[in-house]
């Protein structure tokens, strides 16, 4: 049925008279042939005529010619200085928020700014094989320099392949601003040619989303878009610009300030709470600090230092919190979690006080809640209320950034000196004693001679002086990396924590060697998450990024072998993985190659990767049936833990 606009847009038709055929009972006309002279055309434009209907027609007519560009080509050609259009504009905001790097790739509505690019040489745009790659090399990116990423795709497909990098930094509050294109704005919800409502696809995995569609917009949005991101608890936000706005005219100016009533992130913690978390830790015998993401986030290692240090307190910390403390301190215990240290893990359940310092409470930390730290009470300190009680009830909560929180909480905290907490601390370095010499880990050959993963991780860390930033993709070889690497300094680490995002280690680190190029980068990655994002090589190679990349091949999607092994009681399926040879994979694309399958043939092959001028890639042929230990079974809790497998299993 037809609209009252489509009805008010169709011609009339012509009479019969004069028409050269009859008219049939159902209005249609017969026996007419297309070339009759006299026959009115019929125009099924909706709306014909109306401003809307001009305004869509001159809109597929601009996505099809470019007709702003050959305007202004043609002011050119006159010796006219070619107008401010919205493409400087994206340019300008860029530069003003202190971007000099951002990753992309090109489409049709996008060709405006790749238009304009040219004249911004400040501007190093690295041009990726796929968008996720971008996104995740924004978020590599942003986690090894602190500062906003950015990264870029087109209309449609381009655009939703960003979603995943998107979703990651949401997830693992990663400040970033991802810049779409679109089609020109009259055509918006005609379902033109790669158009998809990505604002309300992303609306859900962002902080904030802004659909543009008048140039003279982009300076403000621009400004807003990225102090949002960086301020507060950090995240994505998204900025979808038409093609139109693009190419119209730009007069607006930079703002210099910004006024956002509804965005006010609290970052002084109450005295009142701070005061009482004073008077915790004072009674505590047994206390213990969770380190989270939050406090590299806000610089507060030092902060953390002082405060385990003056009370004697031990730390151990999340996954993404790991590098908030030298490893070799005395008081870090390491890794906690579902494969986190089991010692770790004992001192969170035995604890009669539990400081939590940025972290979610995330299910893999707790595992089944009601067991979680089941004699603490527990300070949690966050700058985002909504993590605050969602997961775990707590009985001092603290709304505020780690860091201020923790320079106003610290003169109120008495010294304890290291007697006052021998028999507490000797207890630990017990656990610590018998969860070290288990007989799964660290010997180099595995079983049967095969080379073990924990093994080259802890080589790779020796080799680099455990100052390299080492990003680790999703699965086993990510809690090896975590296990074992050794971290010393904040932001040394880096992976997909909320998402577990496969295919992420790659092109994050082709981000994290960008954004601290004085630091040596190593992707430690398995088979199956390198099969997803691989050629990010090309990109290495293209923009000599001289990223290592260690491959832990196990020729098994290993974390989904090792959960049918051990909870689905062997029954395999589809996780033996076929992959190819990646040295030539390596050659074909202008990597250098190398391989080492024996303990002895480590050492030789990560100092040959070293040494290379540009992108490396090793491959290590790991024990296929090595599984991460310990492992919190799902459902269950830290004080389940299991620690070793008791038969070979069969495949």
């Amino acid at each position: 049925m037809g609209t009252k606009d489509d009805d008010a847009g169709r011609s009339p038709r012509a009479s019969a008279a004069g028409s050269g055929g009859a008219v049939s009972a159902a209005g249609t006309r017969v026996g007419v042939a297309s070339t009759a002279v006299g026959i009115q055309r019929i125009n099924h434009m909706p709306g014909a005529g109306s401003a809307r209907a001009e305004a869509i027609n001159a809109g597929r007519h601009e996505m099809l010619t470019d007709t702003l560009r050959k305007q202004i080509l043609s002011l050119a050609e006159r010796g006219v200085k070619r107008p401010r259009i919205g493409a400087d504009a994206v340019c300008e905001a860029l530069l003003t928020q202190g971007v000099d790097v951002f990753f992309g790739f090109p489409g049709g509505v996008l060709l405006p700014l790749y238009d304009v690019l040219g004249d911004y040489p400040e501007l190093r745009h690295i041009l990726v094989r796929h968008e996720q790659g971008a996104a995740h090399a924004a978020d590599g990116y942003a986690r090894a320099c602190g500062r906003v990423g950015v990264c870029l795709g087109t209309s449609g497909p381009g655009a939703t392949n960003l979603v995943t990098g998107i979703g990651n930094a949401m997830l693992d509050s990663v400040p970033m601003v991802a810049i779409t294109g679109n089609v020109v704005s009259s055509l918006l919800g005609k379902d033109a040619f790669q158009e998809i409502d990505i604002t309300g696809i992303t609306l859900p995995c962002t902080k904030h989303n802004y659909l543009v569609s008048d140039p003279n917009d982009i300076p403000r949005v621009f400004a807003e878009a990225f102090h949002i991101a960086r301020t507060g608890r950090p995240g994505p936000v998204h900025i979808d610009v038409t093609k139109d706005a693009l190419m119209g005219a730009c007069t607006a100016e930079h703002p210099t300030t910004l006024d956002l009533p509804g965005f006010k992130p609290k970052f002084e913690g109450h005295f009142r709470q701070i005061k009482l978390a004073a008077e915790e830790i004072a009674r505590a015998e047994r206390p213990v600090i969770l380190a989270g993401h939050g406090v590299l986030i806000s610089d507060a290692t030092e902060e953390l230092r002082e405060l385990a240090e003056k009370a004697q307190i031990p730390v151990v910390h999340t996954l993404l919190g790991i590098g908030a403390i030298d490893e070799r301190h005395p008081l870090s215990l390491g890794f906690v979690g579902m494969h986190g240290w089991k010692h770790a893990n004992k001192v969170i359940q035995s604890a009669d006080l539990l400081i939590a310092l940025g972290m979610r409470f995330d299910d893999r930390v707790t595992g089944h809640v009601p067991t979680f730290a089941p004699y603490a009470r527990i300070i949690h300190v966050d700058i985002d209320p909504a993590e605050i009680g969602k997961n775990v009830a707590v009985e001092i909560p603290i709304v505020g950034d780690i860091k201020r929180v923790l320079m106003a909480l610290l003169p109120q905290i008495q010294s304890v000196a290291p007697e006052q907490r021998a028999a507490y601390l000797g207890q630990i370095a017990e656990w610590r004693a018998e969860s070290e010499k288990t007989p799964w880990h660290g010997s180099g050959a595995w079983r049967n001679g095969q080379l073990s993963a924990d093994f080259v991780v802890g080589a790779i860390g020796e080799a680099s002086g455990h100052d390299a930033t080492i990003v680790a993709d999703v699965g086993q070889n990510q809690m090896w990396t975590a296990r074992y690497a050794g971290f010393r300094r904040p932001n040394s680490h880096i992976s997909s924590g909320g998402l577990g995002t496969m295919g992420y280690g790659l092109p994050a680190a082709m981000g994290a060697a960008v954004g601290r190029p004085d630091k040596e980068t190593w992707a430690i990655v398995g088979d199956g998450g390198l099969q997803m994002t691989a050629q990010e090589l090309m990109t290495l190679v293209q923009d000599n990024i001289p990223v290592k990349v260690a491959l832990l091949d196990n020729r098994k999607l290993g974390m989904i072998r090792q959960w049918q092994e051990l909870v689905y009681s062997g029954n395999y399926h589809s996780s033996n993985l076929l992959g190819p040879d990646w040295l030539k994979l390596a050659e074909a694309y202008g990597v250098a190659g190398f391989r080492a399958s024996t303990p002895e043939e480590v050492e030789i092959a990560i100092a040959a990767a070293r040494a290379v001028n540009g992108p490396a890639l090793v491959h290590f042929e790991i024990a296929e049936q090595q599984n991460v230990f310990p492992m919190m079974p799902s459902g269950k809790g830290l004080s389940d833990l299991l620690e070793e497998q008791f038969e070979e299993p069969k495949q």
